[in-house]
């Protein structure tokens, strides 16, 4: 299905809003593994650079579809949000050198498995992804929740009035926006709700410009940044199985995606995409920055947008590959309040639950079995979501696949749509 196409000015506008959207989570995980390994600020402003810089590259090398690599969708890639523990443990217990050696690995391994792993689609009939689909959304809500009460659960200024406000009132705005708001101003509702949000902010005195000023006009990428890669086999299988874990979530986005834009995501769409991911990952390894995967935060925002094209995806990728190389203009995005961001998450999370379940109304609900595989799968995914520790007597290789709930919900519908319809796709 062709897709209604924009002009470079608002798909430019819309490439932001996407990289808004994803931006937090992008620069968690530098934030998380320099603040364990104890980074000196310098390096902790390359790690931040690098990272936002490698987002950009990443996202290209999935849009740029050809002969070898690239699903051609509109998807972006951030980094693997758990990959941070088993890094942290590397760079802990080995060091950073072993740290990105096993990204490398991965992302070998990632290339090599590209074809046999896509043969995975045949088990993916529309009880099997509408469930997935449902469950990523429904996962990524109490993250957009913690943020609309300030991110930290544990602090004192959790759920506070003035969070609350800028959460639920970045919220109503964008829904307003979505409500009355007619073309382009409809297309970017969560941008104008996260501009608005963070005004409001700055007025209440909560917003810092410290991360702006602090920050170096530019930055280049530099490969080997912290030392040669070295390649230590126990770490490498730790990145192995996180990267089989990323292409499980990662197949579940590209399925949610593929729906939004109504295009049959075929073996060698998959086959393609892994490969992409696994290219940004060797990337990530040789410029000392991370895994990466594509990200689903994103797909709700297309649902939203209503523009499902690839251009605005384009603006978000060079966006991002200039952030990395001008860190003052980066920090001017972390200024945004956890609340602001949290309420416009929060809408766009929702969303892609409810394209899940538009996936599960087509198929057969007469039929229990298909009622059994959706409800078991969609509760185990979301009980270990809120409780990962379930699992924590089980071996640390164990708990990496079964602590992730996405991974949990695409096993247990996968095997049960096996045991209990033979795998088909007949009368789902």
């Amino acid at each position: 299905m062709v897709q209604k196409e924009v002009s470079q000015q608002k798909a430019a506008i819309l490439g932001l809003q996407h990289l808004l959207a994803m931006y937090s989570g992008a620069v968690a995980v530098p934030l998380l593994i320099g603040s364990a390994l104890k980074f000196s600020a310098s390096q902790m402003t390359y790690l931040v650079s690098i990272d936002i810089f490698m987002c950009g590259l990443a996202t290209l090398l999935q849009l740029l579809r050809n002969k070898y690599f690239g699903i051609g969708f509109p998807v972006i890639l951030g980094c693997a949000i758990q990959a941070v523990a088993p890094l942290q443990m590397i760079g802990q217990k080995f060091s950073i050198n072993d740290m990105y050696g096993a990204i490398i690995v991965a992302g070998i391994f990632v290339i090599l498995i590209s074809s046999i792993f896509a043969k995975i689609k045949k088990f993916f009939p529309p009880v099997v992804t509408g469930t997935l689909i449902t469950t990523i959304g429904l996962t990524l809500i109490p993250v957009a929740v913690q943020n609309m009460g300030g991110g930290n659960s544990s602090s004192k200024n959790f759920g506070n009035w003035q969070n609350l406000l800028l959460g639920f009132g970045t919220m109503f705005i964008i829904l307003a926006f979505e409500i009355w708001a007619k073309g382009f101003l409809h297309s970017i509702s969560v941008l104008i709700g996260l501009i608005i949000g963070t005004i409001i902010a700055a007025f209440m005195g909560l917003v810092s410009f410290a991360p702006v000023l602090q920050a170096s006009w530019f930055h280049l990428p530099q490969l080997f940044y912290f030392g040669v890669p070295h390649f230590e086999w126990s770490s490498s299988m730790t990145m192995i199985i996180i990267a089989l874990v990323s292409m499980v979530e990662s197949t579940g986005v590209f399925f949610a995606t593929g729906d939004l834009i109504h295009h049959n995501v075929t073996e060698d769409d998959l086959k393609k995409g892994y490969r992409a991911e696994g290219l940004a990952q060797i990337c990530g390894g040789l410029f000392n920055a991370f895994p990466y995967t594509t990200f689903s935060q994103n797909v709700g925002l297309l649902q939203l947008s209503g523009i499902k094209t690839k251009r605005p995806i384009y603006w978000a990728a060079g966006l991002l590959m200039a952030m990395g190389l001008l860190p003052k203009i980066g920090a001017l995005v972390t200024i945004i309040p956890t609340p602001v961001l949290g309420g416009a998450m929060l809408v766009m999370f929702t969303m892609i639950a409810v394209q899940g379940i538009k996936t599960l109304i087509k198929v057969d609900l007469s039929d229990n079995n298909n009622v059994l595989i959706i409800a078991i799968s969609i509760g185990l995914g979301l009980g270990v979501t809120i409780y990962p520790q379930i699992f924590q007597n089980l071996p640390q290789t164990i708990q990496l696949f079964l602590s992730n709930g996405i991974v949990i919900t695409s096993l247990s519908a996968t095997i049960l749509n096996l045991l209990l319809k033979g795998g088909g796709a007949s009368k789902q």
